[in-house]
């Protein structure tokens, strides 16, 4: 009997564990999903700061559009690359911004440093002020994506959580 109750106990432990660590995909906020032209940044930049302070996370603002290859490229990666696609939700509030023909967003992006290409991420403190510029091109070994350089940069920004 005592091992039973022991081992309910352990395997509670480890699925509320693995739920706290984890990232439920269909709950993250529509704007962290997608780059959407219909999408207003200033409401969602506004919110995603609201959920950065109440998570203690910063915000990694990603530009880009569905017209772009390497965005699509980033998000394959990602996709492939789960452990690396919740370590960076864990890490970070995301925020995805529409650049397109359709919507350029150029009132919000005129107060950011300008872009080198896209896809192209920004790391916001819980204030909304900018702390990097980033080019995604700097992820890549050898013309690909890389695990090592997207740990890297998640370690190095991550807010401390003393």
């Amino acid at each position: 009997m005592r091992l039973i109750i022991l081992l309910t106990g352990i395997c509670i432990a480890m699925s509320v564990h693995a739920s706290a660590d984890g990232v439920d995909f269909d709950k993250l906020p529509e704007y962290s999903l997608k780059y959407d032209p219909a999408r207003d940044p200033f409401n969602d930049g506004h919110s995603a700061i609201q959920l950065a302070k109440q998570t203690q996370r910063r915000i990694l603002i990603e530009v880009g559009g569905d017209w772009c290859k390497w965005c699509h490229l980033m998000d394959g990666f990602l996709d492939e690359n789960p452990d690396i696609k919740t370590m960076l939700h864990q890490t970070f509030v995301m925020l995805k911004v529409n650049v397109s023909d359709a919507n350029a967003n150029k009132k919000f992006l005129s107060s950011f440093p300008r872009p080198l290409g896209y896809p192209h991420m920004y790391v916001s403190d819980t204030d909304g002020s900018v702390l990097l510029s980033k080019d995604t091109a700097d992820f890549l070994i050898k013309g690909k994506y890389s695990r090592e350089k997207f740990i890297e940069f998640s370690r190095r920004w991550a807010t401390s959580h003393e």
